[in-house]
């Protein structure tokens, strides 16, 4: 039987600005986090370079929410990070696969002829949207699921996309750092406001809902 994190206590974990990482891959244990500084991007105004922008609404690609959510955090767990390692291991893929079952976990899914080539994961509570993990199989796959994330977050009314640790390749996307304190404020706000993590009925609803920004790069 496979070893998870209760779900209750997980998601309480969440509430208090806490979340769980193994130190590597094949690890028996987990460790809660919980940064004195955390990395957000804002929804209502984000940002988006103009090229990315502009392959994005080719729309080459055909996108799906939790589709396949074993399949996402399974290739985010094979994405190399520090030391060629990552901090999936089993008990963070089974536990997550448990909260994507009762709703409180969705994947975002890029497809190229029925085949997955790019995808991210996070969990979701309240109005809040916890961003766990991405992947790509091709270029910029991982980004245009960002994109349709931030889309999907701005028609459903969420206030808060948590990024946690600082990451280079999410500024451009308007994300930035702020204080645990401010946090924690912004959080318990966004904990007692409740959005739907609901699909957009078509692709060009995703690219009104991005371009209303008016914050390229």
């Amino acid at each position: 039987m496979s070893k998870i994190i209760e779900l209750n206590s997980l998601i309480e974990f969440y509430k208090n600005s806490y979340f769980p990482m193994a130190d590597s891959k094949n690890s028996n244990t987990i460790k809660f986090y919980k940064p004195k500084l955390r990395f957000i991007i804002p929804i209502s105004n984000f940002r988006y370079p103009k090229k990315l922008f502009s392959k994005f609404k080719k729309n080459k690609y055909i996108f799906k929410i939790n589709f396949d959510f074993p399949k996402v955090i399974e290739l985010c767990k094979e994405v190399k990070r520090k030391d060629n390692d990552t901090w999936i291991n089993n008990i963070i893929e089974d536990t997550f696969i448990e909260l994507n079952k009762i709703g409180k976990c969705h994947s975002v899914e890029c497809y190229e002829n029925e085949k997955i080539v790019g995808g991210l994961y996070g969990v979701h509570l309240g109005s809040c949207f916890f961003g766990e993990s991405m992947f790509s199989l091709k270029t910029n796959t991982s980004k245009f699921c960002l994109l349709y994330l931030l889309a999907i977050l701005k028609q459903n009314n969420f206030t808060l996309l948590d990024s946690q640790f600082y990451n280079h390749h999410l500024v451009q996307f308007g994300a930035f750092e702020i204080e645990n304190k401010l946090y924690e404020k912004k959080l318990k706000m966004s904990l007692e406001k409740k959005s739907y993590f609901k699909n957009i009925d078509n692709f060009q609803n995703v690219l009104s809902l991005i371009q209303s920004t008016n914050h390229k790069s």
